[in-house]
């Protein structure tokens, strides 16, 4: 491949895989989203909703993971046959522009003020797991040591290494949830089949108490709007639109777009399948240890109450393997978090006029500068808030609106920009329109939510 990652020119067109080992070497980009999502969502947002709701919202859960990959298909199709980054994209979206930048892009820029909130609570959450390893050294001081570990990984961080370190660490804790989820069923905790009917019984409802955080839940479980829009970066980085080759009007061009995104579809598909597998079971841990016991994850005391779906499954030996998986899965989050940011904050100021993104200098500079700026941001916002749980789920709420600016670009790259050659099967539109109605649905709902919470202040 180019030093370039980002240049498409015909010297790097190559042949797609079409047996199924032949792709397994092409997998990746999904999995570098994998290591994000299992982190805040998974470990912190999901089992706050099980030890709230119980069994009851479990479907919830389920269709967050589900119904999302088809946006994160329509983007990641995008920039195979296009070549585009996300914010090239999203500036051709019709509407004003302000500058050189889109209302696409300002906007987003807007609502990721909020979004920091979110892995500032993931990197408290780092030092409160090693200051209960080391109890001497004090949370703000692992906090303080967290955030510039994660700046040097990252600022000089080429995609080879941040594929591999993501799929190792979200590897070895999927083995060891899975024992768990196994464990729980030998102690008093253990789920019965009437249990699991009732999580998967969408129409029971869900406790109006718990609303809020299902809503949250469902923005941040799955991929959320922020690792949609980092996919493409992923994918242009791994070399699919590089190997796919400029735009031509030819049957071999077509075939070779064809071909490379039925390989981002296995990629988006087996992703999908290992992060929905990890939210199932943290979330029914929190729901049958945490919520049985009136257990709340809050505050300082979030990592010990987490905890306990470790111990009361597998006794209290396995508190210190807890910790150590726990620290690897959020540290994945703040790791693949700021490799995404760094790409996708130098890409909209590229769009704006900023910087140019595609001058390998400029865009190296700004991501290094970025990989330090934000994990110090972070760190701050921790310090100020101290409360991890309600920091990822406020991130979670403002995720949910980002997806709606996510659904926007999807409709317009499927039905204005994806060439005829590339229009998909029916079924695939149904499930595309589920996914975007989902999202929409969701919206609406957030925000009766959050009149009726005002209302009652008022």
């Amino acid at each position: 491949m180019s030093t370039d990652p980002y240049a498409v020119d015909r010297s790097l067109i190559q042949e797609p895989p079409h047996a199924f080992g032949g792709m397994l070497r092409y997998l990746g980009p999904g999995f570098i989203l994998s290591a994000s999502i299992v982190g805040s969502g998974e470990l912190i947002a999901t089992t706050a909703l099980g030890a709230e709701a119980g069994f009851v919202a479990m479907w919830v859960i389920i269709v967050s993971c589900l119904v999302k990959v088809f946006v994160q298909l329509e983007f990641g199709k995008h920039a195979i046959h296009s070549g585009e980054t996300t914010f090239e994209a999203l500036n051709q979206l019709p509407g004003p522009k302000f500058g050189k930048g889109s209302w696409a892009t300002w906007l987003w820029l807007v609502m990721m003020l909020i979004k920091p909130l979110q892995v500032g609570g993931i990197i408290g959450g780092v030092g409160l797991i090693l200051n209960i390893m080391v109890p001497s050294v004090p949370v703000w001081a692992w906090v303080c040591l967290a955030a510039p570990t994660v700046s040097l990984m990252i600022f000089r961080g080429k995609y080879q290494f941040i594929e591999r370190l993501s799929l190792l660490m979200i590897g070895l804790f999927a083995i060891f949830t899975l024992a768990c989820l196994i464990g729980v069923q030998y102690t008093e905790f253990a789920m019965t089949r009437a249990q699991i009917v009732e999580g998967l019984s969408f129409w029971n409802g869900i406790p109006i108490g718990v609303v809020g955080v299902a809503i949250a839940a469902f923005g941040i479980t799955g991929v959320g709007g922020d690792e949609v829009m980092a996919y493409n970066y992923w994918l242009l980085e791994k070399g699919y639109a590089a190997r796919t080759g400029p735009r031509e009007d030819t049957p071999e061009w077509n075939h070779r777009a064809k071909g490379w995104i039925r390989v981002m579809y296995w990629d988006a598909f087996l992703s999908m399948l290992v992060y929905t597998f990890m939210t199932v079971a943290f979330y029914l841990l929190g729901a049958a240890i945490l919520h049985a016991q009136g257990l709340k994850p809050e505050g300082f005391e979030t990592v010990k109450t987490l905890s306990r779906m470790y111990t009361d499954s597998l006794g209290n030996w396995a508190e210190m393997a807890f910790l150590i998986g726990a620290f690897f899965v959020l540290f994945s989050t703040l790791f693949s978090a700021l490799a995404g940011w760094s790409r996708l904050f130098s890409d909209a100021f590229s769009s704006v006029g900023w910087i140019d993104y595609h001058d390998p200098v400029s865009r190296g500079r700004m991501i290094a500068i970025l990989s330090f700026f934000f994990p110090a941001l972070w760190a701050a916002l921790f310090f100020f808030f101290k409360d991890p749980v309600f920091m990822v789920l406020a991130g979670g709420a403002i995720t949910a609106a980002i997806l709606l600016l996510v659904v926007v670009g999807a409709v317009h790259f499927r039905y204005r920009r994806l060439p005829v050659s590339l229009h998909p099967s029916i079924s695939y539109d149904i499930g595309f329109w589920i996914s975007v109605l989902s999202i929409v649905f969701l919206a609406v709902i957030a925000v009766l939510k959050a009149v009726e919470q005002y209302q009652s202040k008022v």
